[in-house]
């Protein structure tokens, strides 16, 4: 099986202004087929921004509206999958979504955050319900969640327990908690023997100053490729061959012990 070529949109695009990130969401799809991409990731919030306060209600919408056609549009036009984050309105609940489309248009998977982070967060949007939400691509199953989720070890641990091979994290990461990008992500690839794509937004936004930092980990702890601060399209490679070997070579999942575990639920 072929690796799968996967490109990280490092960008906060221009926060309030929807139909700009489409475009800024276009462009790069443009330059990552270009470059024999077949997945692109988006940070948290893509769509909207994420520091829009009383806005959110008014930029929310249904997971099947005209942002969601907008990106199928585009991922057919290019012959990628993407995953974009937005708020997903769904009757009077908002939530923090991230959805992944398929290279012909088709909507493959649809997350909800499930851990809220700060006030801002907790204020606007419902925490979501499932922890694990899976599709497949190119042989590849890929997982979904959303910044402060991947902080939970017990969540990343459930997606390789699911068989999770690519967890696809977007995320508003902020000063002064850069050390989650530059180590927690990697511990988390290496203890759950899975790649992980951690894709962050950058600079100043309301209150918040974005780190940057995305990363493409591997199941070895290893980053495969990192971006730096500012805005920028990184690009690296999943490899199901290396994965299944690494799988083999570390015990950490057949080494598990879960009766003694209890106490964590």
């Amino acid at each position: 099986m072929p690796p799968l070529r996967t490109a990280l949109l490092q960008s906060s695009g221009r926060p309030g202004h929807v139909d700009e990130n489409i475009k800024v969401l276009d462009g790069a799809a443009r330059r990552a087929a270009d470059a024999g991409v077949r997945l692109l990731v988006c940070p948290e919030l893509f769509l909207t921004g994420y520091a829009i306060g009383a806005d959110v209600p008014r930029l929310a919408e249904p997971a099947d509206g005209p942002c969601a056609r907008a990106v199928a549009e585009i991922a057919a036009r290019h012959g990628l999958a993407v995953l974009y984050g937005y708020p997903e309105r769904a009757g009077e609940q908002i939530f923090n979504a991230a959805q992944l489309i398929g290279p012909d248009g088709s909507a493959l998977a649809n997350y909800r955050k499930t851990h809220l982070f700060g006030c801002f967060e907790q204020e606007w949007f419902t925490p979501g319900e499932q922890s694990v939400v899976q599709a497949e691509l190119d042989g590849v199953r890929i997982g979904i969640m959303i910044c402060y989720d991947v902080e939970f070890p017990e969540n990343v641990r459930s997606h390789a327990l699911a068989g999770t091979d690519l967890l696809l994290v977007p995320t508003a990461q902020m000063h002064p908690f850069q050390f989650v990008a530059e180590s927690v992500v990697p511990v988390r690839a290496f203890e759950s023997q899975m790649y992980v794509a951690y894709v962050n937004r950058t600079g100043p936004e309301g209150e918040f100053e974005f780190v940057g930092l995305s990363c493409l980990a591997g199941p070895d702890g290893t980053v495969r490729t990192r971006a730096g601060r500012g805005e920028e399209l990184v690009i690296g490679e999943v490899d199901p061959e290396f994965l299944s070997a690494s799988r083999a070579a570390n015990p950490y999942l057949n080494d598990r012990r879960p009766g003694l575990y209890g106490s964590l639920v």
